[in-house]
């Protein structure tokens, strides 16, 4: 009886995924991006020279190595990482679940899967730096950049949710049966959601790879050791995830936790910083970046040296380290520092 209830949503029974089915899909791929940044950000704050770029770069990265992991699980199983997890599958209208995906809807679906996600991400991230540097009065040079400035920080709130407002109607709308999409960026893919029937994989078609090898060209040659690394690369992702999905939720957790209430002293006391001799000579109340007397003095914590607020700020917005000891900081590390009354 418990085998039979554990496959109740199998296709035996219905093709449909359910409305938990397609948001747990998404949950996943949604708790792995802040999960592994939490990690890289453990291994930045802990070795800075080797690991720092992985932090400032990071966004750039993990949208590069999701793109083949995608690219990967599409060629293959005709689905994403997630939704091949929750035995799922992509299907054009009109075609048969069983057939590979069309190339037209290939691409539609990295695009809504990968690049899309990744500009709204960036554009929530520009918002929140244009929001603050009004709020202190910093603006653009010049009238039309300062017009656009304005137009882009009153609108986008509203085009943020008006999208917030589309997933939900989707959603509410897929749960009753009205639509055939959880989601707008799976309709604008051009495809569809259904259960994985359990084909065995078609293999007949594919040659050897020393045959290929053997009567390939150079150029031949050259394109199927890119493809072979980037099967490799894909097939190691893949295997990474699978096995650490579930460490993965708790490191997602731990982000959050850590984040709700954040400790300056949970990292070991770093090495004192090799800084540059001229620097270390400057008097103790001059900016390291401005090189005047420091005004509105702020700390950054990841290194404990004292700069003028505008000068830090924009340089960890623009550079994300720190400009004497180039470890990897965020605004969230500046502190402002009061003067004792007088």
């Amino acid at each position: 009886m418990a085998e039979n209830a554990a496959h109740i949503t199998s296709a035996t029974f219905t093709s449909v995924p359910s409305i938990f089915e397609v948001l747990a899909q998404e949950s996943l791929m949604g708790s792995v991006r802040p999960a592994l940044k939490h990690a890289v950000k453990v291994l930045a704050e802990s070795r800075p020279e080797k690991f720092g770029c992985l932090l400032r770069w990071y966004d750039e990265i993990y949208t590069g190595l999701d793109f083949i992991l995608q690219n990967y699980y599409l060629h293959k199983y005709n689905a994403s990482f997630a939704e091949n997890f929750y035995d799922l599958k992509r299907f054009v209208n009109g075609a048969s679940p069983s057939k590979n995906l069309p190339r037209r809807a290939l691409w539609k679906s990295l695009l809504c899967l990968v690049i899309l996600p990744y500009l709204k991400q960036k554009l929530d991230h520009w918002f929140e730096e244009a929001r603050h540097s009004y709020n202190i009065g910093q603006q653009p040079k010049g009238q039309v950049y300062k017009q656009l400035y304005k137009m882009f920080l009153a609108v986008y709130p509203y085009v943020h949710m008006s999208w917030e407002g589309s997933l939900l109607a989707y959603q509410v709308a897929y749960m009753l049966g009205k639509i055939s999409w959880h989601s707008p960026l799976l309709h604008l893919s051009g495809t569809k959601l259904c259960h994985a029937e359990g084909e065995e994989e078609d293999v007949s078609h594919s040659l050897p790879f020393s045959q290929l090898w053997s009567s390939a060209s150079l150029p031949g040659k050259l394109n199927l050791v890119t493809r072979k690394a980037l099967s490799l690369t894909a097939v190691t992702l893949s295997t990474s995830l699978s096995v650490g999905v579930f460490f993965l939720q708790f490191l997602d957790w731990w982000y959050a936790s850590e984040n709700n209430a954040p400790s300056l002293m949970a990292l070991p006391v770093p090495d004192p910083p090799e800084t540059d001799k001229d620097l270390v000579k400057t008097p103790h109340n001059v900016c390291p970046l401005c090189l005047k007397l420091r005004t509105n003095d702020t700390a950054l914590s990841t290194s404990g040296f004292v700069f003028c607020y505008p000068c830090i700020y924009d340089y960890i917005r623009q550079h994300q380290c720190c400009p004497v000891t180039s470890y990897p900081s965020q605004q969230q590390h500046l502190i402002k520092l009061y003067p004792p009354d007088s």
